[in-house]
């Protein structure tokens, strides 16, 4: 069936494009749930002069300019910059970074609305019955965990869907194979169909397309899913 909508076209090469696309944002996405949530953590917990203006600036961090984030993780990366020996320019490595630093500030800010949204009783209850800090932590987390989710989400989304920086510190590389096809190094779906598109070649760029809005749209969907959950919990608990 999906021969006959672009007949002769390299499927295998639109497959490397997603899984590529794949890769990438799930990589990162995982590596800042990883920085993000204990950050998040320590915020939300805390009381320290200043922290409004550090939730302040990484609520600004969520409108990063791409094409800014990418040019300095291309300047980092570069053989002029602190990085250049590690040789990881133009590589799935770099747009991994790129995407892990626009990311973060997404999955950071949402999840410490999450966690600031758990009533101070839930956690005083928590250290009236004998918890300790790691106890209370924990707890807190299963609160908030749908919330938190729902950050996760919101970071794969802005991560799979990102395409200036990409392109600015990937390459957009195709790699060809000895069979004559092509195979995506650095290419995903969103920077094949801008390459697509400027070719002229709007059959390709709308079959993309809608594998990138497939792609999203399954997102949105577990997205619906953990919010109706977290309300009918809610309502539950009531």
């Amino acid at each position: 069936m999906l021969a006959q909508l672009i007949p002769g076209a390299d499927w295998q090469y639109f497959v490397s494009i997603a899984i590529v696309s794949l890769y990438v944002s799930t990589t990162a996405v995982a590596l800042s749930t990883l920085v993000s949530l204990p950050i998040a953590l320590a915020v939300g917990f805390a009381e320290f002069p200043g922290k409004r203006a550090v939730t302040a600036v990484i609520n600004t961090g969520m409108g990063f300019p791409s094409v800014v984030v990418g040019l300095l993780v291309l300047l980092t990366l570069s053989n002029q910059g602190p990085l250049g020996e590690l040789g990881l320019v133009f590589t799935p490595t770099a747009m991994i970074a790129s995407q892990f630093v626009l990311a973060t500030p997404v999955i950071m800010s949402i999840s410490l609305s999450a966690i600031e949204s758990v009533g101070q009783d839930v956690r005083d209850a928590a250290f009236t019955l004998g918890g300790t800090d790691t106890d209370v932590g924990l707890l807190v987390i299963k609160e908030a965990r749908y919330g938190i989710i729902t950050a996760v989400l919101a970071g794969f989304g802005r991560a799979v869907s990102e395409v200036g920086s990409i392109l600015i510190v990937g390459g957009n590389i195709v790699l060809n194979d000895p069979t004559g096809g092509k195979t995506s190094y650095t290419r995903t779906l969103t920077t094949a169909i801008t390459v697509e598109a400027r070719q002229g070649h709007y059959e390709t760029g709308l079959v993309l397309g809608a594998m990138l809005l497939v792609l999203v749209l399954c997102v949105n969907v577990l997205g619906s899913w953990v919010r109706s959950r977290s309300r009918g919990q809610g309502e539950v608990q009531r």
